[in-house]
């Protein structure tokens, strides 16, 4: 899918709202072993990997959303490769609450000050919420797109 940038709101109203109870922003580096394995614990090794590659970008380019001293949620960008968004999650318990447009939001920003014009959103779970939030719009002829002929598994 591909997000227009330059149509970016200024501003997220989920955010103004959520941020006095939720704690929105870059994990430290001493964090990311607890960022990794949570990530890992809800939505699997392959985005493991990519959150992993994020701290070694500067600023890493990962947004957390932590309630109670918790990780509830995530956003990364420009890891799997140069600006892609991905991947993003929000716990099962936390979601359709406006997390996941906060997430998405300062990923999309950061990369608005980045300089990109677009951003492309590859292997898209939920498309509707991409296009519902911030219009983004699918690439004809992008299945699979990046992950083509990715491993499954190591055979041991």
């Amino acid at each position: 899918m591909l997000v227009k940038l330059y149509e970016l709101p200024k501003e997220c109203v989920e955010y103004q709202k959520l941020k006095k109870e939720i704690d929105f922003r870059r994990p430290l580096a001493a964090e990311k072993y607890l960022v990794i394995k949570w990530v890992e614990e809800n939505f699997g090794n392959g985005w493991k990997s990519e959150v992993d590659v994020s701290f070694s970008k500067n600023p890493i380019s990962t947004f957390i959303a932590v309630k109670d001293g918790k990780i509830i949620g995530f956003s990364t960008y420009d890891s799997a490769y140069l600006n892609f968004l991905g991947p993003m999650g929000v716990s099962k318990g936390y979601r359709k609450r406006g997390l996941g447009k906060v997430l998405l939001y300062l990923a999309l920003k950061s990369m608005k000050e980045m300089g990109y014009a677009y951003a492309i959103i590859g292997g898209v779970g939920p498309a509707k919420f991409y296009e519902i939030t911030f219009g983004a719009k699918i690439i004809k002829g992008s299945d699979p797109g990046i992950y083509k002929g990715i491993l499954s598994h190591v055979p041991v």
